[in-house]
């Protein structure tokens, strides 16, 4: 059976560079059989989550009706989560840790690998230490395996990434996974 792979993009960017480095993971994964699903969730109508905890009394669903619905039910399913995001201020995206913030309903404890992708403008990969530390302890709390991290610096501007050595480890990591 086929990995099943989901890919949560943060940049608000249309074809940016976080958006190139996602597509590469996800070429060399579906070169090697594997299903990938993307989700733009800068694109997306993702509410910031209400602490409500409708979740959980009601495990794996989310009292808000929007479309992180969607996410939820494929994050179930998923192998393979994978959060893709530029460091803005050195941290995720507002637009994906809207929907990182969201996934309390995963609070059934499943084997999942998880995978890091980011693009940073500064040349100094320590810009992306507040980014690491939060991906870490979400890892910590699901009990879910890191399978890799990549951090593509110095990539500030539209294009900035093109013959980065970044997009070939994202290549090979998804074809690896």
């Amino acid at each position: 059976m086929s990995k099943r792979i989901v890919i949560l993009t943060g940049s608000p960017r249309k074809n940016g560079n976080t958006e190139k480095l996602a597509t590469a993971f996800k070429e060399g994964a579906e070169s090697a059989g594997k299903t990938v699903t993307v989700f733009r969730t800068a694109h997306m109508k993702i509410a910031a989550c209400i602490g409500c905890e409708y979740c959980i009394g009601h495990p794996g669903l989310c009292a808000l009706k929007d479309d992180m619905a969607e996410i939820i039910d494929a994050l179930h399913r998923a192998d393979v989560i994978v959060w893709a995001s530029p460091v803005y201020y050195f941290s995720f995206t507002a637009q994906l840790k809207r929907a990182i913030d969201r996934m309390y309903p995963l609070l059934n404890k499943t084997s999942k690998q998880a995978i890091l992708l980011l693009t940073c403008a500064d040349e100094d990969a320590d810009t992306a230490a507040g980014v690491l530390a939060i991906y870490e302890r979400i890892l910590k709390y699901y009990e879910w395996k890191d399978a890799g991290t990549i951090i593509a610096t110095g990539v500030e501007h539209i294009g900035d990434i093109d013959g980065h050595d970044a997009l070939l480890h994202a290549q090979k990591l998804g074809q690896e996974i």
